[in-house]
């Protein structure tokens, strides 16, 4: 592996501020519950959480939203929310960060996902999920395939956030996919093993080491099997290129023209993964946006997932952080 130079990383940043971006999944919310035990409840042997604060965040597809904006780019947002007060509280976060969220749409018959955790001594105690996992049907799903074409003549990239909450279907993909494609444009995926087989001909797929052994029916327990679960999956999906996290084993980038390479790990402290895909999956699309190589947004990607997972809960990096981790890093003066 090559390091990107100084340079090179300021002018793919910078390029980074001009570039557009849709984002098509499901969206959430991320409410979290902070507290101290001290003691255990005499009602059953579980913990009793003395509560402090609570907070929200995005999460799901509005957290790769967060950090597309977060980053400096433009980002226009398509999911599906609940007429209730939680969808209309994550449309007005997202609207805040700069996002655009016409893109929203509003299904009477399902509640806004909304993940609780519950964290005490910055450890998670228990989450609580409010959500529906069935497929959006009829005319919801018309509309969001409506919205997702509307904004595609606007945006340099498409990033597919597959939660398994039921906005991404193998009906809209087989619509979605070769519509980017068809248009030039960039599309990524951060899949869920039950639609796997469904990304095929996207530009890049970033599955975790589980997901990527998962979908093809083996684990990845070394660098032997992580070749071979790559290599399989390239071949499956035809992709432009793959990259499987692992971790705090680094990252792995497969591409079309048979290059392999490692990214060991950025982070030097780890404190929370949660969101770190979202991460991951935001800079590198916007990297590519940007101009960059395959393996020059891999760098810039782990970097980043290097910055958030320092913190407890969702969170995103900014363009300054970014450029200070490549300093920190000993990779020069920019």
């Amino acid at each position: 592996m090559n390091p990107v130079s100084p340079d090179r990383i300021r002018e793919i940043v910078s390029g980074i501020a001009s570039a557009g971006v849709m984002v098509i999944g499901d969206v959430m919310l991320d409410r979290y519950v902070w507290g101290l035990v001290s003691r255990i409840s005499p009602e059953a042997p579980v913990p009793i959480v003395d509560v402090h604060d609570e907070t929200s965040r995005l999460g799901g597809a509005a957290n790769v939203a967060t950090n597309v904006a977060s980053l400096g780019a433009r980002c226009r947002l398509v999911g599906v929310v609940g007429d209730d007060a939680v969808g209309v509280d994550l449309a007005d976060r997202a609207g805040r960060l700069g996002v655009t969220v016409d893109g929203l749409i509003v299904d009477p018959g399902r509640p806004t996902t909304v993940k609780t955790r519950v964290i005490a001594h910055n450890q998670q105690v228990v989450r609580t999920d409010k959500e529906s996992r069935g497929e959006v049907e009829g005319a919801v799903q018309e509309e969001i395939l409506s919205r997702a074409m509307e904004g595609l003549s606007e945006c340099d990239a498409i990033i597919v956030s597959d939660y398994g909450k039921g906005v991404i279907n193998k009906d809209l993909l087989e619509k979605l996919i070769p519509a980017t494609r068809t248009a030039g444009k960039i599309i990524t995926v951060d899949p869920k093993e039950t639609h796997f087989r469904n990304y095929r001909r996207v530009s890049l797929i970033t599955p975790n080491q589980f997901e990527a052994g998962g979908a093809m029916g083996r684990r990845i327990d070394d660098e032997k099997s992580l070749l071979e679960v790559g290599w399989e999956i390239m071949k499956l999906l035809e992709s432009d290129a793959l990259l499987i996290t692992r971790g705090a084993d680094g990252m792995s980038l497969f591409e079309q023209d048979g290059s392999f390479s490692h990214f060991p790990t950025a982070a030097r402290k780890v404190y929370d993964v949660t969101g770190a895909g979202d991460t991951v999956i935001s800079a590198f699309t916007l990297s590519l946006s940007a101009g960059a190589t395959m393996a020059e947004a891999a760098q810039l990607a782990n970097h980043a997932a290097g910055i958030v997972i320092r913190e407890v809960g969702t969170a995103s990096a900014g363009p300054e952080e970014l450029i200070e981790s490549f300093l920190s890093d000993g990779q020069g003066d920019l």
